[in-house]
């Protein structure tokens, strides 16, 4: 089974630590979010553990065989156009042309663009479509892991919701393992199988949150009722602050 190990990590920025005695495990199959107030370092471990920043002490290894990245910013090359960039990464695998805009052009209609969109370049996209792009580049190479910085962030309730249960159905069928990172603890709720609380200053694991309802079977009422509940929690409301002053 591939996973990806994470043991004693540590990373500092010049004289600051940013980082602190992180370890964890992440199984194929399982969805693992980092929760945490901004500035706490949630960034760093990502892209520590995708292979984006050099590992400086402690060990990350990881046995998955492909990986992707969303971002909050879409990060679209501006000289492509839709299906180009969604094709992006099937042409650094060296996929044929013609297979690799037809693969394309299959995923940007699931994630609901219409075929007038697909020659239109990123300046010409509203920041819901640029989304739905970023999304479709991410998952068109069919990574067996997938990371996730905070890519709902900035968006609206509903394309929010709709991009959610796509990525509900990916795990409903077991088709991959994301490593999820969000402040939003609602949104971690109903796609996470494992939470860790990052506590900022420097960044630590300070406790581990894990839920047993399959994501399809998490109604609102569910979400809402489990939010509740940690946001009573004494680590909750240390971290983020919540106490009334």
């Amino acid at each position: 089974m591939a996973r990806l190990t994470v043991e004693k990590l540590r990373f500092s920025f010049g004289y600051k630590t940013i980082l602190e005695d992180i370890s964890f495990e992440l199984n194929q199959g399982e969805v693992l979010s980092i929760v945490g107030p901004s500035g706490g370092g949630k960034t760093t471990l990502l892209r520590l553990c995708a292979g984006l920043l050099d590992r400086q002490e402690g060990s990350i290894e990881n046995s998955f065989k492909t990986q992707a990245i969303a971002f909050q910013d879409p990060r679209l090359l501006p000289w492509k156009n839709v299906i180009d960039n969604i094709a992006f990464g099937l042409k650094a695998l060296g996929v044929p042309k013609a297979e690799r805009e037809k693969r394309a052009r299959e995923i940007a209609l699931t994630f609901d663009l219409e075929e007038e969109d697909f020659d239109k370049f990123p300046k010409e996209l509203s920041g819901g479509m640029s989304q739905r792009v970023s999304f479709a580049r991410a998952l068109v190479t069919q990574p067996e892991l997938l990371f996730l910085d905070e890519p709902f962030s900035a968006l609206d309730i509903g394309l929010k919701r709709e991009l959610q249960n796509h990525i509900i159905e990916l795990i409903a069928q077991k088709a991959i393992t994301i490593f999820f990172i969000t402040h939003d603890i609602m949104e971690a709720i109903r796609l996470s199988d494992k939470i860790l609380l990052l506590e900022p200053d420097p960044g630590r694991i300070v406790k581990t949150y894990t839920f047993d309802r399959p994501q399809p079977e998490r109604t609102d009422e569910w979400v809402y009722a489990e939010t509740a509940k940690l946001l009573k929690d004494p680590y909750i409301i240390k971290t983020f602050e919540l106490e009334l002053k």
